[in-house]
């Protein structure tokens, strides 16, 4: 690995970094950063003050140690006292000279003022937050790019993750024939008990169709898919905030969805080079180079793919397909594909990487070539009424699509990010897109700004 090799070629002092929301990702972040020397985080910001306090003390420091400061004059005092400064407003970050950004709010007009706030400060900018990257990601890229800075997707959560995983693929001059994520959600298939469960959720299951999930050579998967998501549809569907992740890769990537709602199988592991294969090689897909997520399938005492990453591969010389199908992948039957599969994710702990390689060595870890060449839109699944709140990515009121990005005109279809939390217009039938005119633009927006400044510059380049 060549980690430790980049990191000394830095000046000698440590990163220095600011944490703005203290979810459970980013805590993760803050935590993690009290093993690593390079990297130092004065400085956490969370409008919840109470749960930045929190991170700090997960993060093992002494209370006496932190401090909550409310103007620029506080936070210089505090640092100069060599405190750790936990602030409201991510304003008060341009108080102290800053290497990284980390944004991990999850909102997505409070994430863009945070981009443009570390734009401003001239500080790189690693975004864990996904709704922004799926919505403006290309032009913050730009806009830091152009700064001389970094703007990146982070190691750690799941899009970039794929991103990096397809980009190592294609640098080794591998065919990426699908790349995808597993949900954190596995189903388990309890055979004793005739049943499937999630940690929230189970399912009775009759004689006839505990055969569809039991253990079965891995060609039979295909033409059990069917039936299987029939049964599982409440347990195994894709969200949005799954194809919010997997939006943000393939504008990375190039990659592309077969179906606008994706495929998003229930597979167990060696199942997936079967079915998420070319239909010329037995499997379901259409196309080559398609982007999808999987529920993973497994028995109680089986390992799953704790909410990984996948690529499958395929290569044009015999001899390089023989060494993938025999030195440890999972190939599909005929031998013409295999399964490269990460089984973890780790969130913030991993993140510090994507921080320090922006910070020493100007590198993002997340995407070299980022267009907006799809979106996340959101379809009624019931009946909504005017007055009532779009809800969430988590919602089962709204299905998600992935379609080719168009323009925010009057009347267009509204992404799924841009929609949540507004108050509709009007009536929405089930089964209709979300469009710009059934929801209010809030007032002094940057997001909805910086989108209109996107498509314009789309347009030009088209």
């Amino acid at each position: 690995m060549v980690y430790r090799q980049l990191l000394q070629r830095g000046d000698g002092r440590p990163v220095v970094t600011g944490v703005i929301g203290t979810g459970h990702y980013a805590t993760a972040i803050i935590t993690q950063a009290q093993a690593i020397p390079a990297l130092a985080v004065p400085i956490v910001c969370d409008v919840d003050v109470e749960a930045a306090w929190r991170a700090c003390m997960l993060a093992g420091l002494a209370e006496e140690d932190c401090v909550i400061c409310e103007s620029p004059a506080a936070v210089k005092a505090a640092q100069e006292r060599g405190q750790r400064v936990i602030v409201p407003d991510a304003s008060l970050f341009q108080a102290l000279p800053l290497d990284v950004v980390v944004e991990s709010t999850g909102v997505p007009e409070v994430a863009v003022r945070h981009a443009l706030l570390a734009l401003e400060q001239g500080a790189h900018l690693a975004m864990v937050s996904k709704e922004p990257d799926a919505l403006v990601g290309p032009t913050l890229r730009r806009k830091f790019t152009e700064a001389g800075l970094v703007y990146s997707a982070v190691d750690g959560d799941q899009h970039g993750l794929l991103i990096g995983m397809v980009e190592w693929a294609r640098t080794l001059g591998l065919e990426v024939v699908c790349g995808g994520k597993a949900r954190d959600v596995e189903i388990i298939f309890d055979e004793a008990a005739g049943q499937l469960r999630t940690q929230r959720k189970s399912l009775d299951l009759g004689a006839a169709q505990q055969a569809l999930f039991a253990p079965a050579p891995a060609t039979e998967a295909r033409d059990k898919l069917a039936s299987r998501m029939e049964l599982s549809w409440d347990l195994s569907r894709l969200m949005g905030y799954d194809l919010g992740e997997l939006v943000i890769a393939a504008n990375a990537t190039g990659l592309a969805p077969d179906l606008d709602t994706l495929h998003g199988p229930l597979l167990r592991v060696p199942e997936i080079p079967e079915v998420l294969a070319p239909q010329e090689d037995g499997g379901i897909l259409g196309r080559h180079g398609v982007i999808d997520g999987v529920t993973v399938l497994r028995g109680p005492h089986e390992a799953g793919m704790g909410g990984g990453v996948f690529i499958v591969v395929a290569c044009a010389n015999d001899y390089s397909r023989y060494i993938l199908t025999t030195k440890g992948l999972i190939p599909n039957a005929g031998d013409t594909t295999a399964l490269i599969f990460r089984p973890h994710h780790l969130c913030g702990v991993e993140t510090p990487l994507t921080v320090l390689l922006a910070a020493l060595q100007q590198i993002p870890t997340g995407a070299l070539d980022f267009e907006q060449r799809f979106d996340v839109l959101a379809e009624a699944t019931v009946d909504l009424a005017c007055g009532e709140t779009v809800e969430d990515d988590h919602s089962p009121k709204l299905l998600a699509r992935m379609r080719p990005a168009q323009a925010i005109a009057p009347g267009a279809p509204l992404p799924m990010h841009m929609a949540m939390g507004k108050t509709l217009l009007r009536d929405v039938p089930a089964g209709t897109i979300l469009t710009t005119d059934m929801v209010p633009e809030p007032p002094d927006a940057p997001l909805w700004a910086l989108r209109r400044e996107q498509d314009a510059w789309m347009a030009g380049r088209a």
